[in-house]
Formats: structure tokens, C-alpha cells, sequence
């Protein structure tokens, strides 16, 4: 029964560390998006495609990539599950 309740808490523990790492990662690109949204113009990254876009557009976007990266990354630091 004790070799039971131990294989549990340590997939738990597993889940947990894996859920985590998923969530950093996926927060740093979407950070990345967001980041993307806002100063690709000044840095001439995907100038045609940047150029073509609406600024609001593009400003609404990246506040919302910004903000959902960063809940992304304070739940993977944080760890709650």
C-alpha cells in the first residue's frame, strides 16, 4: 500500500515539474510574439509583413500576448496547479 502512495506522489511531483517546464516555454514565445508585435518595426524584423498591419492591430495583439506570456510564466514559476 506505502509502495503505492510513494508511485503516486512521485508522478504527481513529475506532472507538476513537466507541466512547469511546458508552461516557461510556452510563456517565452508567447512573450516572444508580444515583444515581436511591438517593436518589430524598429528593429526591420518582418518589415513587409509588419508594414501591411493595422498599428492598433498590432499594438491590441502584443498587449494581449504580453499579458497572457506573463500569467503563463508567473503559473509556471509559481507551480500551482
Amino acid at each position: 500500500m506505502a509502495i503505492n502512495e510513494e508511485f503516486r506522489k512521485q508522478q504527481r511531483k513529475r506532472y507538476r515539474s513537466m507541466r512547469a517546464v511546458k508552461d516557461i516555454v510556452m510563456a517565452l514565445i508567447i512573450l516572444g510574439i508580444g515583444f515581436l508585435m511591438f517593436f518589430g518595426k524598429h528593429f526591420h524584423l518582418l518589415q513587409g509583413l509588419m508594414e501591411s498591419k493595422d498599428p492598433l492591430i498590432l499594438n491590441i495583439f502584443g498587449s494581449l500576448c504580453v499579458l497572457y506570456g506573463g500569467f503563463r510564466l508567473y503559473r509556471g514559476i509559481k507551480h500551482e496547479y
